[in-house]
C-alpha cells in the first residue's frame, strides 16, 4: 500500500516500518521454515518471487504491510541495519468490497528470540490504531489456524471474540467491533505511539501521538498537530 510507504510507527517494544526490498532476504529466510508456512498458510517462494511479492504488496491498495522491528535493537546504536532488527510483520487486508470499514489483521513474529515478549501484541495494537485513525476502519477480523493457540489467546486478550470455525480450512475467525468504548480503550493503550517520516526527505506527517483525528489547519497555511 503506497499510503504507508513513508510512515514509521514508533512504539515501546516495536517499530513498524514499510516492507521494502531491503527486508526481502531476511523475510525469505524466515519463510523457509515449514512451521511458519503452516501457521501462515503460505506457499514456498523463490527469492525472485519474494521480491516480486514485495513489489506487488507495495502497489496494492487493499494490503497494508509493516515490518516489525525490535525497538531495543533498533535504538541501541545509530547505523544499525533494519534487517538485523527484524522480528516479523503485521498486515491489514482490506478485501471486503461490500464493507470497506472491515480489515483482516494478521501478525507474525518470525524471529524465535523475539517471541513471548509482547512484540506481537504491541504490533497488533499499533496496526489497529493505524487502521482506525488513518484508514477509517471500525471492524477487525483475525483468521487463525486452530492449532495456533498462542495467537488465539493473544487476540482474545485484545478483546476479539470468536465468531466462526472452519473445519475445511482448520481455522477460527475472531472479530472486534470498534464501538466507542473499544475505540477509547485502543487509544489509551497506544497513547505513546508516534508517527514519523520513514526516510530522510519524505513528506513529514504528524510527529505527535496518533490521536484519532487528523491535524487541523490553523488558518495560516500550516497544520496544527493533533
Amino acid at each position: 500500500m503506497r499510503l504507508n510507504q513513508n510512515i514509521l510507527l514508533l512504539g515501546k517494544k516495536v517499530v513498524l516500518v514499510p516492507y521494502t526490498s531491503e527486508h526481502v532476504p531476511r523475510y525469505h529466510e524466515w519463510m523457509k521454515s515449514e512451521e511458519l508456512r503452516r501457521l501462515t498458510a503460505s506457499e514456498p517462494l523463490t527469492l525472485e518471487q519474494e521480491y516480486a511479492m514485495q513489489r506487488s504488496w507495495r502497489e496494492d491498495a487493499d494490503k497494508c504491510t509493516f515490518i516489525v522491528l525490535d525497538a531495543e535493537k533498533w535504538q541501541a546504536q545509530s547505523g544499525t541495519s533494519e534487517e538485523s532488527c527484524m522480528a516479523g510483520d503485521v498486515n491489514l487486508f482490506l478485501t471486503d468490497v461490500g464493507d470497506p470499514s472491515l480489515g483482516e489483521i494478521e501478525v507474525m513474529i518470525a524471529e524465535p528470540s523475539c517471541r513471548g515478549q509482547g512484540l506481537g501484541t504491541e504490533a497488533v495494537l499499533m496496526m489497529m490504531l493505524y487502521g482506525v485513525t488513518r484508514l477509517g476502519l471500525t471492524k477487525f477480523e483475525a483468521k487463525i489456524g486452530q492449532g495456533n493457540e498462542p495467537s488465539i489467546r493473544m487476540f482474545r486478550k485484545l478483546h476479539f471474540e470468536q465468531v466462526a470455525v472452519s473445519s475445511v480450512f482448520q481455522e477460527v475467525t475472531l472479530r472486534l467491533m470498534m464501538s466507542e468504548p473499544e475505540r477509547q480503550w485502543l487509544l489509551e493503550q497506544t497513547s505513546y505511539v508516534q508517527e514519523k517520516p520513514y526516510r530522510e526527505g519524505a513528506s513529514e506527517p504528524c510527529r505527535q501521538p496518533l490521536c484519532g483525528r487528523p491535524p487541523r489547519d490553523d488558518g495560516r497555511g500550516s497544520l496544527e498537530p493533533c
